[in-house]
């Protein structure tokens, strides 16, 4: 099958557009590599699951070299994502996580990762993401997200349940980001609304409690900056511009975590691209609406048209200022 010529990738400005797979559950996934070269996307953010590339049935390898082969010939990077809903359990929403009170059930969320780390290195993947979960039902104190306060000092609500979650994500990552360190694929974890790490304030108690490993990066959404973060989202960019090696970006509204086609929440995005350019990030960017995949194709074709806009309200010479 052959593909189109790729649109060129309009503006100065050196960002790179990505769409995530998890918005395009309905496809096959070659299917769905094939769509975003022709829409003229420079990359795909693979969420490894059931129905794009299992990383838990036989012969992964093989497919894995596969579809290596295949982002080669459309020219697509890639970063590895993690987060399908019921890879490991078909019950549980993103269960086993890094935080069950089970040492085997967090022995599997590790399992995933590690070999989530080695097909990202197979696939010559920016980054492996990954998130921390939830605190088990019977431990949270409550599952809303923390107050500007809280967020700026995870300590300030610590109680030992928390403390025990904590101790059992430092302790989950670490042969995780010792696979990363020996493939040379960084680990970006994801602040998420509702989990025990759900803020930049919480990421950085984690590189705290790791001892700042080299390994351990950011995956940044700008969605979720805009629903809870103190700081406005450019303003999120800058300051987290160090450890940033992936980044997720959709639509939202302050106070909702719901990710929403571009336009429909409350983002002021140039701002934020600007601020994103400026900081010299080289990786992908990548469009997380993972509830609209019953229209993937439209999405896909709908919101690479509007970042390269925003992007070209860029000022010049804005991608080589520093943050």
């Amino acid at each position: 099958m052959t593909t189109a010529p790729r649109p060129t990738n309009p503006g100065p400005h050196p960002l790179r557009f990505g769409y995530g797979t998890n918005g395009l559950a309905d496809l096959r996934l070659d299917d769905a590599l094939a769509l975003l070269a022709d829409l003229g996307y420079d990359g795909v953010g693979l969420t490894l699951d059931h129905m794009h590339l299992d990383p838990l049935a036989p012969g992964v390898a093989a497919r894995t070299r596969k579809v290596a082969r295949r982002l080669d010939t459309l020219g697509l990077g890639v970063t590895v994502e993690t987060g399908a809903r019921y890879v490991l359990d078909p019950r549980r929403k993103h269960g086993p996580s890094l935080l069950d009170p089970d040492a085997a059930d967090r022995a599997r969320r590790v399992d995933l990762l590690i070999r989530a780390v080695r097909i990202a290195a197979d696939l010559g993947a920016h980054a492996v993401h990954c998130f921390s979960g939830v605190l088990p039902a019977d431990r949270a104190a409550t599952a809303n997200p923390p107050n500007t306060a809280e967020a700026a000092n995870p300590a300030a609500t610590a109680n030992p349940a928390e403390d025990a979650a904590w101790k059992h994500l430092a302790e989950a990552l670490t042969p995780v980001l010792d696979a990363a360190t020996h493939a040379g694929i960084p680990l970006a974890v994801e602040p998420e609304p509702g989990h025990l790490l759900a803020t930049l304030a919480d990421f950085h108690h984690l590189r705290r409690l790791l001892g700042d490993p080299p390994a351990l990066g950011l995956t940044l959404d700008i969605g979720h900056c805009q629903c809870l973060e103190p700081l406005p989202p450019a303003d999120c960019v800058r300051a987290a511009a160090p450890w940033l090696r992936h980044v997720q970006i959709e639509d939202m509204r302050r106070g909702h975590h719901e990710h929403l086609p571009f336009g429909d929440g409350e983002i002021d995005f140039p701002p934020v691209l600007e601020a994103l350019a400026a900081t010299g990030y080289q990786a992908l960017t990548v469009v997380e609406l993972p509830r609209h995949s019953h229209a993937g194709p439209h999405f896909a074709a709908q919101s690479l048209p509007f970042l390269h806009r925003a992007a070209r309200a860029i000022p010049a010479g804005a991608e080589g200022s520093t943050p």
